[in-house]
């Protein structure tokens, strides 16, 4: 690749263990790749190693887009910003009460950590009723009281969250008036202006966590921008919000929460421009890292977008974002036998540090990359002594309390491995009424590619798809993404006693505000477009259905229609006679950004003309086999492989098991038929 030139786009993303970087040149397709380990607590600096080891002229790089663990590790780990919490007289603990769930089922004990502590949640006079209509005027002496105190406290951030402000704000538009003139930046965040929706647990825990996260955010991508600029980079830096767009650094902190699930948004991204050109629309995306495993299921070449997302037990974020589902499966995952002799496989992971045994780096517990190296699909080569050592503990750990030898210790780790991930992947398919076998299974990450043919026969998928570069998907999914705006306003109506007028102006002023806010963007688009839906359930139900919705202007019967056919296809049951409820009106305008070429993320001067294997090595299916082992990169376009075999390459391992046929598509992504 030349060096640096203008219209290049970057795309970086960065992980728990690496920070990958891709940067694409759209005129001529050429790709530069860096992987470089991500660094903590800083990750500025990893982000700024990638483009130096890419050797990277930023000056001549028209974009950057960024993807981001900050706000979700920070949420996860509680190493948030000191935040403090104004509300209504009486609902202080709506935070901890939440929904009356429990951490764990069983048991009399459980442990829950709220965003913001009970002494920084601070109550004052007021109250409006579900209509908006005022019960209790606003105190607001108190609230400049209570704003007083916060700081008192050390409070960095304020959230602003009344009862019912969805129907009439007015009462926290005018806190937040008297709240700026005292608090000393603008880390004030408004429950209503953030998510103008009922239920005020969730509404109260999102804007909880995005004034939390507000500062982090701020300070990190402030100091990445000077920095990248300081390097000559001269344009927009843009961030991944988790719905699978992006938004620019100088407003990403405004909505911080937004960029939770970030990484695993940008890489279902990526799989929706991989499947499109490779003509698979449905797909289920399996992306397994080092630490989790995350999950999604893509239907005609759209990414699923929920407003009901989950984080962790008692942490509901409620602004869209790609439905992701997470497990505890990744290479680090830790194996044991536990105080009833069952083998367990994760949720602990070893990490990066000390890391699985087989890494030699102090790691005395195995795992699952431990497993994969003693039944042969991993180099042992590439490992020297600490191999062994891998094999011992594998021997010691697992295979003596269950009288089994190595390799079937080493085998029932990754089938109960393979089990737990196969439940994610049904929870997001079969759990949802849709058959896995009309799917392609999209693996990625740098350990997907390991289990993909065994996952896709243990679910009944007939393909895997394995994009070219399985781990830096992440990172093309910045590089591939759109511009997106999202918009949901609570109405709350049975859908018969709804005004469709009303209806109709909400969904026409979303839509104006998503067109501005993508038309003042500074970056080439080649269209924008806009799709409407709306939340809907049965009255007196609480769970909700997202309805698609044809235009801005659909009529009563559109509604119920869609409606009916939403709860058929989940459930398969018709009931006519009862009311239908209209609870959220939802808007998405997206600016598509032009295609780019993706086949040339294996440099097509490397491809020989037929597949040569690189060596030929003993692999452990239910047995031992002999099983080429290919070099990736020198693969032609024309593959016709049969299993057993591996593939290695820069980012991944491919295990091909015996009875799987692959071939290869025009942009060098693998398509496994997996066979029975």
């Amino acid at each position: 690749m030349p060096r640096a030139a203008p219209g290049l786009v970057a795309g970086v993303d960065v992980g728990g263990t690496f920070t990958d970087l891709v940067i694409l040149d759209p005129a001529s397709g050429a790709v530069r790749l860096a992987k470089v380990p991500t660094t903590l607590p800083n990750q500025a600096e990893g982000v700024l190693a990638a483009f130096e080891a890419a050797e990277a002229d930023l000056a001549g790089i028209d974009l950057i887009v960024h993807g981001t663990t900050t706000t979700t590790n920070a949420v996860l780990e509680r190493q948030l910003a000191r935040t403090g919490m104004i509300t209504t007289q009486g609902f202080r603990d709506v935070l901890e009460l939440g929904r009356r769930t429990r951490p764990q089922a069983y048991g009399m004990h459980g442990h829950f950590t709220p965003v913001i502590p009970r002494d920084l949640r601070l109550e004052v006079p007021e109250r409006m009723d579900a209509r908006g209509q005022i019960l209790t005027p606003l105190d607001e002496a108190a609230v400049e009281a209570a704003v007083r105190q916060l700081l008192a406290a050390g409070c960095e951030s304020l959230v602003i969250h009344f009862l019912h402000a969805y129907a009439n704000p007015a009462h926290e538009l005018r806190a937040g008036a008297l709240a700026k003139a005292l608090w000393p930046n603008g880390h004030i965040t408004l429950g209503h202006a953030l998510l103008s929706e009922s239920r005020e647990y969730e509404r109260g825990v999102t804007a909880a966590v995005n004034a939390s996260v507000q500062p982090l955010l701020e300070r990190y991508v402030a100091r990445l921008a000077d920095q990248l600029a300081a390097k000559g980079y001269q344009r927009d830096l843009l961030v991944m919000n988790g719905n699978g767009g992006m938004v620019t650094a100088r407003d990403v902190g405004r909505e911080a929460v937004k960029t939770v699930m970030s990484g695993p948004a940008s890489g279902v991204m990526a799989a929706v421009a991989t499947g499109r050109r490779a003509g698979m629309t449905n797909l289920l995306t399996y992306d397994m890292g080092g630490t989790s495993t995350d999950v999604a299921m893509i239907r005609g070449g759209v990414a699923p977008v929920s407003n009901e997302i989950e984080v962790e037990y008692a942490m509901p974020i409620h602004v869209p974002m790609v439905d992701v589902r997470t497990v505890g499966a990744g290479g680090g995952s830790i194996a044991r036998i536990d105080a009833g002799g069952m083998l367990r496989v994760g949720p602990e992971s070893a990490g990066s540090v000390p890391g699985p045994v087989c890494y030699g780096l102090g790691g005395t517990r195995v795992t699952i990359s431990d497993a994969n190296l003693i039944l042969g699909r991993l180099p042992a080569s590439r490992f020297g002594q600490a191999a062994s050592a891998a094999r011992q503990a594998m021997a010691d750990q697992i295979g003596a309390p269950l009288g089994l030898g190595v390799e079937a210790a080493a085998a029932a780790v990754i089938r109960i491995a393979n089990t737990h991930m196969a439940g994610a992947i049904r929870m997001v398919s079969i759990s949802l009424g849709a058959d896995p076998r009309d799917f392609a299974l999209f693996a990625f990450g740098g350990a997907g590619p390991l289990h993909a043919v065994a996952l896709a026969r243990e679910l009944g998928v007939p393909r895997v798809l394995i994009p070219a570069r399985p781990g830096i998907t992440n990172a093309l999914g910045c590089v591939v993404a759109d511009l997106r705006h999202d918009f949901v306003r609570t109405l709350n109506r049975p859908l018969d006693a709804a005004d469709m007028a009303e209806v109709h102006a909400i969904l026409a002023a979303q839509e104006a505000e998503g067109r501005r806010l993508v038309g003042a963007e500074k970056i080439t688009l080649r269209a924008t477009r806009t799709t409407f839906s709306a939340d809907m359930q049965f009255v007196g139900q609480t769970h909700l259905l997202r309805v698609p919705v044809v235009s801005a202007n659909p009529s009563r019967a559109d509604l119920q229609a869609g409606f009916e056919a939403a709860y058929h296809a989940r459930f398969r049951v018709n009931l006519p006679t009862i009311r239908a409820n209209l609870v959220n009106l939802n808007c998405s305008v997206i600016g598509e950004r032009p295609a780019f070429d993706l086949s040339r993320l294996i440099d097509p001067a490397g491809r020989k003309p037929t597949a040569v294997p690189t060596e030929t090595r003993k692999v452990w299916f239910d047995g031992w086999h002999d099983a080429p082992v290919y070099w990736r990169d020198h693969l032609p376009l024309d593959l016709d492989l049969h299993g057993p075999a591996i593939i290695e390459q820069m980012d991944t391992t491919i295990v091909i098991d015996p009875g799987a046929r692959v071939t290869s598509d025009a942009d060098g992504n693998l398509i496994v038929e997996a066979g029975a």
